[in-house]
């Protein structure tokens, strides 16, 4: 009786060591079917202590996966490695909201900065990859601002209504010998950082830094911005989507945006009792700052 029992307690454990050879077995077409879906991550907006409430600062809803690695040949570029991430924003604010993307990438090991590419090549790569069906609608940074996110209802009333695009950065050449050792490129980084501008309105403006009685430069402009950092493992001829990985948490920060402040208001000649009119500073500074964080520095 008792080896008739003990047989009996062993069989979940052989049926599940059985289950594990197999899935091991079968691994690489497991990964492969989960491309698209295994490591999507999600950011709520969160209230900030620098919100002005003066401005009814919103932020959208943001989900991500993992920066990932493709290899395309971009005319007039040769082949190339770039980095893509593939993400969504969900707007669950009171209204349709527009989304003035900037992607940097920022690396730590390595200092540089790295600024998010409409490469169409690359883009139509990304979506037999991400979106074999085209029924996301993988849009690039100037596209998804073309339509105001529509408005979806809290979470877990109703599905959101996700709009999909992707930032992508010109990485490095795709052959190691026409890559330049004493110039740094993303090949060489293994710990950075994404900065996300564009899904808020909020900003702030700040005193710069004064040293020596130098005279005194204009007020920096703070944008609320998402930042998300990363690590990779593996050196600069090892390039694989599998060695980078996302380092909890991500953060809200108020962030200085090489952005200039408008020029002085105009007078609009005189009314109201001999008083000037001239529209409100704050409002003149959020679309100005708006603007700026598309078109350029």
């Amino acid at each position: 009786m008792r080896t008739l029992w003990a047989i009996g307690r062993r069989r979940p454990a052989l049926a599940l060591l059985a289950t594990t050879t197999l899935a091991l077995a079968l691994g690489l077409t497991q990964v492969t079917a989960q491309v698209a879906t295994f490591n999507e991550r999600e950011v709520r907006s969160e209230t900030s202590a620098l919100d002005d409430p003066k401005l009814d600062v919103w932020s959208l809803d943001f989900r991500f996966k993992d920066p990932r690695l493709i290899k395309v040949n971009i005319p007039g570029r040769g082949t190339r490695i770039c980095w893509y991430m593939w993400y969504q924003v969900i707007n669950r604010t009171r209204a349709p909201r527009v989304f003035l993307p900037e992607f940097e990438l920022v690396t730590l090991d390595h200092p540089g900065v790295y600024r998010d590419e409409v490469l169409p090549s690359v883009q139509e790569a990304i979506k037999r990859i991400e979106d074999t069906t085209g029924y996301q609608d993988i849009k690039n940074s100037v596209t998804i601002a073309a339509e105001p996110i529509p408005k979806s209802e809290p979470a877990g009333e109703a599905f959101p209504r996700a709009v999909t695009g992707v930032a992508i950065w010109d990485g490095t050449p795709a052959d190691p010998s026409k890559r330049d050792a004493k110039t740094p490129d993303l090949a060489d980084s293994t710990r950075f950082s994404i900065f996300v501008s564009g899904l808020s309105n909020g900003w702030v403006l700040v005193d710069p830094l004064v040293s020596g009685g130098a005279t005194r430069e204009p007020p920096v402009v703070r944008r609320k911005t998402l930042q998300l950092n990363f690590k990779r493992l593996g050196d600069r001829f090892q390039l694989d989507s599998r060695q980078i990985s996302f380092v909890s948490p991500a953060e809200w920060i108020y962030r200085a945006a090489q952005i200039p402040l408008p020029p002085a208001l105009p007078k609009a000649g005189k009314g109201d009792a001999g008083k000037d009119k001239a529209p409100p500073k704050g409002a003149r500074l959020e679309l100005d700052v708006l603007k700026a964080g598309r078109l350029g520095k």
